[in-house]
């Protein structure tokens, strides 16, 4: 499988580097980049092809069967205008795969010239650890075959959700998209209650970080729903008791939720703007 990444940013390099460490032969892999000096750290450190401009492929004598579009939404249009040109020349349909979040499939399409064999992914920041979470959405023009391709690449980084219907990815967005900010969030104040309370800095930082990734990893392995796991920890007259008493007086849980649906409310609201650009 050749596979071309338009753009090596963080998110292609993290996916390139999980194909890398699982074995993927990175050679069958061509990243376009206009920046000179990441081309060269691309080339060094996963041993990719590299070209600096999407004319740059209808010079090669390789045929990709897998785009990856990894540039910021702003710029997808004029990146599909360019490649609508490569797919006119192709023998064989390759299939586009965006990363570009709040961009519809049904407007890549139409900055295509209709080509329809597109996936949209949702990926988040802890794919630049393989420890990713990525939703999936392929039109159904995208064979069986091709849906176990993406799967097998965003696997590397990761694991996966396909989703079936595209109304779907707003909340995603605002869930797993969004979600490592709000996690920090919570981490940064753990931290500085610590220090509140008389702890170091390393030592509240030590505790507060261990701490969430104990209890979610617990999460994750657990037979046990996460309501039923806070109740195992909550003793009744408690130390837990009263910090969640606190919690639920400030109303967390409903501001949490107020914070995932503005992420949501956001994520339509640029979609609609970039479609209109």
């Amino acid at each position: 499988m050749q596979i071309t990444f338009i753009g090596g940013g963080n998110m292609a390099q993290a996916i390139i580097g999980g194909l890398k460490a699982n074995g993927f032969n990175t050679s069958q892999i061509t990243v376009i980049e206009p920046t000179a000096e990441k081309r060269t750290t691309l080339s060094s450190t996963y041993g990719v092809q590299t070209l600096d401009s999407i004319d740059e492929i209808r010079n090669t004598s390789v045929a990709s069967t897998l785009y990856v579009l990894a540039v910021k939404p702003q710029q997808l249009k004029a990146v599909c205008t360019d490649l609508s040109l490569v797919l006119n020349q192709a023998v064989q349909q390759p299939l586009i795969v965006s990363i570009a979040a709040g961009v519809k499939t049904s407007h890549l399409s139409a900055w295509l010239n209709g080509y329809q064999n597109i996936v949209r992914v949702m990926p988040n920041t802890p794919a630049m650890i393989q420890a990713g979470v990525s939703a999936l959405f392929a039109t159904p023009q995208v064979s069986a075959a091709e849906r176990g391709a993406v799967s097998l690449i965003l696997k590397a980084v990761g694991s996966i959700v396909w989703l079936e219907t595209e109304d779907k990815m707003d909340a995603v967005t605002a869930i797993s998209g969004s979600g490592p900010a709000y996690v920090f969030y919570f981490i940064e104040a753990l931290e500085a209650a610590g220090l509140a309370l008389g702890l170091t800095a390393q030592e509240a930082k030590q505790l507060a970080l261990e701490t969430f990734a104990g209890a979610s990893q617990l999460a994750l392995q657990s037979n046990e729903d996460v309501a039923t796991l806070r109740a195992q920890v909550t003793s009744k007259g408690g130390t837990t008791e009263q910090g969640i008493l606190a919690l639920e007086t400030a109303n967390t849980k409903a501001i949490i939720m107020q914070a995932a649906r503005a992420a949501a409310e956001k994520s339509v609201q640029l979609g609609k703007a970039l479609s209109e650009s």
